[in-house]
């Protein structure tokens, strides 16, 4: 179902450039959020340092492989004006909507994690919003269009600890807004299935609209395994109308820890799906189901991979 890319991992830290004083010889680079804009592929970065301070940096490609990361770190103008300290942000996930390209992020705070929001034009500036989210809360992403009327995301409230690990959840939850800054949780979408791949779950990249439904790539995580939290990548199809319903999700994994790059890193079992792109689309804004697509993960929490299928091959998939 994912057919992963010969020149993976696609990025590393050797790609990385040298930015003083922050981000000088990284240990790593994960988890990166995905788009196409004029024609040329952007992924937005989470790198971390030697320190185990992380950044946000920008790679850009012509063909979808072959990247190269900027020499500057981005800045979220505005962010500076929040009063809490904020230790990391990081797990960009990026969304185009109403002709704007917005960024939706996890933020680490002395009172857990919470989800900020950014938004930019032309991939130059970004304009940071605001905090969107209460309590600890990870693995937001946005709707690409309003729903009867609504901007609506889906989130993970933090309510598990995993042995030697952040704390994560079993829950994927639809909130809604009128106006992306204030924000409520409307119902619990899908949960954590004990004993099996997805035993605790998070959304992935943005939800792509196809004509049987938002095609939703999530990741799961064994947890029942003696020694190790198995991060993989599984799909599933939402209701166009009310994308609490679910209309299929797979048995199976679609994505799991196999190389050697997946296998061992910082932290060892890991495929985490953050960004995808979809090459075609009807006129109406719908997914073809021929069209070729490009998951982007991380891999360990150490390198960038990417895997390929098909519109037809996943939604097949979530059926399965």
């Amino acid at each position: 179902m994912l057919t992963r890319s010969v020149k993976n991992p696609i990025i590393s830290r050797k790609d990385v450039p040298n930015i003083y004083p922050n981000a000088v010889d990284v240990s790593s680079v994960f988890n990166p959020g995905a788009i196409k804009y004029n024609g040329k592929y952007i992924l937005l970065l989470r790198v971390q340092n030697r320190g185990r301070e992380t950044f946000i940096m920008q790679a850009e490609s012509a063909n979808g492989v072959d990247f190269k990361v900027a020499d500057k770190i981005v800045v979220f103008n505005g962010l500076e004006k929040i009063k809490e300290k904020i230790y990391h942000i990081y797990d960009a996930r990026i969304t185009k909507l109403e002709n704007k390209y917005y960024v939706l992020f996890a933020m680490d705070m002395d009172d857990g994690c919470k989800l900020g929001l950014a938004k930019t034009e032309s991939f130059e500036e970004y304009e940071f919003l605001g905090i969107i989210s209460e309590g600890d809360v990870r693995n937001g992403v946005l709707f690409p269009e309003k729903i009867n009327g609504k901007y609506l995301r889906l989130d993970r409230p933090n309510k598990v600890q995993l042995e030697g690990g952040p704390s994560s959840g079993n829950t994927i939850c639809l909130s809604e807004s009128e106006d992306l800054l204030k924000w409520k949780t409307v119902k619990s979408v899908m949960s954590g299935r004990f004993h099996y791949w997805d035993e605790n779950i998070g959304s992935g990249p943005t939800p792509i609209k196809t004509r049987e439904g938002w095609l939703h790539i999530y990741h799961g995580v064994a947890t029942h395994f003696a020694s190790s939290n198995i991060y993989q990548a599984g799909v599933s199809l939402l209701d166009l109308n009310d994308p609490s319903i679910v209309l299929a999700r797979g048995r199976y994994n679609i994505l799991e820890p196999r190389e050697m790059y997946e296998l061992t890193g910082q932290v060892q079992n890991v495929v985490f799906p953050s960004g995808m792109v979809v090459e075609d689309y009807d006129d109406e804004g719908f997914a073809l189901t021929d069209s070729k697509v490009l998951v982007y993960y991380g891999a360990a929490d150490t390198v960038v991979g990417l895997a390929v299928s098909t519109v037809k091959e996943l939604i097949e998939a979530s059926k399965q």
